[in-house]
């Protein structure tokens, strides 16, 4: 359509002013406008779920059960954790917070996403880091190991501990406060997320950070996750439904997305492209009036 506009407004211009021998020399143009055309992104790379043909399909309404994955997270070395610590005598809790450090409550009301990572994290000031031994310093009790566990476990732990030190009850909470990732390449937010979530899906982490741009490879989206010793690199299928059956439907803290950009990024967005197209018929089309005024239509 883009095309026709373009052509029909030459030709306009031309026939007014009478100089046909011009047509020859904008066929080179014609072949160049028909390559930018073909460059228009098509809606089945960048339409979400779809059934694509080499995988396996699923109809609507059709019950699609998840994966068979382990999504209890383990902490790692350099992870960042909540302990907060609850007791009838408040003198008991104030042992365990640092100085200038908030009490208690843990993140409060807070909710959403960290778009961008604007902003400073709260867990970073007043949360406990695991050392690149896996251990965790807490006042009063020390050092304790806790990387290698879950959440559940790492509680128990301290919980174990701090039983040891008191003889009243202590209540102790410990929780990573949410899914942290962060979002490189195509995306209308780049940085470091979080969802304050227990578990979130890949598409609870693409609305957190704004989606993709119109020019990501869907098709081809890169997940960097970490393991016990080390990373691995994943590729899934946004474009494809079984992605809904797949183990990497769900993220887990510390992932990053990683998407390419298309190949059309190289000749600007494709916002503007045709927009770009319009503009340069109007500006050639001008030119070419302009040289007909000054060579008298000769």
């Amino acid at each position: 359509m883009v095309l026709q506009q373009v052509k029909s407004t030459i030709y306009l211009y031309l026939n007014l002013l009478g100089i046909h021998l011009f047509m020859r020399r904008l066929l080179p143009i014609y072949y160049l406008l028909i390559l930018f055309s073909s460059s228009c992104i098509s809606n089945k790379r960048i339409t979400y779920l779809q059934n694509l043909s080499d995988s396996t399909s699923y109809d609507l309404n059709e019950f699609i059960p998840f994966a068979e994955v382990d999504y209890q997270y383990i902490l790692q070395p350099y992870d960042m954790v909540e302990i907060d610590f609850a007791t009838s005598d408040e003198e008991l809790t104030e042992a365990f917070t640092f100085m200038g450090g908030q009490q208690g409550g843990g993140m409060g009301g807070m909710g959403g996403g960290m778009g961008g990572g604007g902003g400073s994290d709260p867990l970073y000031f007043r949360g406990f880091a695991i050392d690149k031994d896996g251990m965790v310093e807490v006042p009063k009790l020390g050092k304790i190991e806790i990387a290698g566990l879950t959440e559940e476990q790492a509680k128990q732990k301290v919980q174990t501990a701090i039983n040891e030190y008191f003889k009243e009850e202590v209540y102790v909470r410990l929780r990573i406060a949410g899914i942290r990732y962060t979002t490189l390449g195509e995306f209308n937010s780049v940085g470091v997320q979080v969802i304050f979530k227990n578990r979130a899906t890949i598409f609870d982490a693409l609305a957190n950070s704004g989606e993709t741009t119109l020019l990501g490879k869907k098709n081809q989206l890169f997940i960097i996750r970490q393991y016990d010793g080390g990373v691995k690199i994943h590729q899934i299928n946004l474009n494809d439904r079984a992605l809904l059956a797949s183990p990497f439907y769900f993220i887990q803290p510390n992932d990053i997305l990683y998407m390419e950009p298309m190949k059309i990024r190289q000749i600007g967005t494709a916002d503007n492209l045709t927009a770009s197209l319009a503009l340069f018929a109007g500006l050639l089309a001008s030119t070419l009036l302009m040289i007909n005024l000054v060579t008298g239509g000769n």
